[in-house]
């Protein structure tokens, strides 16, 4: 979800920082002449770095997509538990079962012609 949430709120900061450098820096020339709109603009300051502060907060940390092509074996980082396995009972024929997949253990797909 990063990965949308990122490119989408640096499109919204492209559009809001050059107005609202603009409104800032017209009322900072402006409240060099009055005390009151200097209290104002420092309060506005604040509020505008909190805001981006939770923005990045919210956005959470990047992370790091690895193309595993189709076919390929993976190996667990973690355990995964309660998956839905297919096992051979004692006739030799599948049956279905559930099971913790414990961490390093290797995940592959099954050959086409095997799958029947």
């Amino acid at each position: 979800m990063s990965h949308i949430l990122v490119p989408l709120v640096v499109a919204v900061l492209k559009l809001l920082v050059p107005a609202l450098a603009q409104q800032m820096q017209d009322e900072a020339q402006e409240g060099a002449r009055r005390p009151e709109l200097r209290r104002k603009l420092r309060e506005r300051i604040t509020r505008a770095g909190w805001l981006l502060l939770v923005v990045f907060v919210l956005t959470g940390c990047p992370s790091r997509t690895i193309y595993v092509p189709p076919g390929e074996p993976v190996r667990l980082r973690e355990t995964v538990e309660g998956v839905k396995v297919w096992v051979l009972d004692e006739n030799g024929e599948p049956a279905a079962g559930k099971m913790d997949l414990p961490e390093g253990w290797y995940c592959l797909p099954m050959e086409e012609e095997s799958r029947e």
